[in-house]
């Protein structure tokens, strides 16, 4: 693009910074995230299994989180084209959501695998 401003670390940092205060301020979805990853770090760390295991199950536990970002990036961006019911925007809604349902998904089958194994 022509009119990309030049990268700047700093900038580049707080304008992400910004998009997680807002999320964290007006989805209550993430919020709950969040206290999840709380309350099932803290469960993976006093397992007594090894780090390795403890790490994998903590790390994955981001995904939830990434997903919710990302589907919250698809709503304000749906809803900035149209606030109106159409068929369009509920899928790409929906496709957001489903996008959250199968990172839980994944969670659930990498526990249970790190957890068997």
């Amino acid at each position: 693009m022509l009119n990309k401003p030049k990268y700047d670390l700093f900038k580049n940092t707080s304008y992400a910074l910004d998009g997680l205060k807002d999320i964290f301020k007006n989805e209550s979805s993430f919020k709950a995230q969040l206290l999840a990853f709380g309350v099932f770090g803290t469960l993976a760390l006093l397992l007594p299994i090894s780090y390795i295991k403890t790490s994998i199950m903590v790390v994955i536990l981001f995904l939830p989180l990434i997903s919710e970002i990302t589907n919250s990036a698809i709503e304000r961006t749906v809803d900035l084209v149209t606030l109106e019911h159409h068929e369009l925007a509920k899928k790409a809604k929906d496709a957001g959501a489903a996008m959250v349902f199968a990172s839980y998904f994944v969670v659930f089958v990498v526990w249970i695998l790190t957890l068997l194994y």
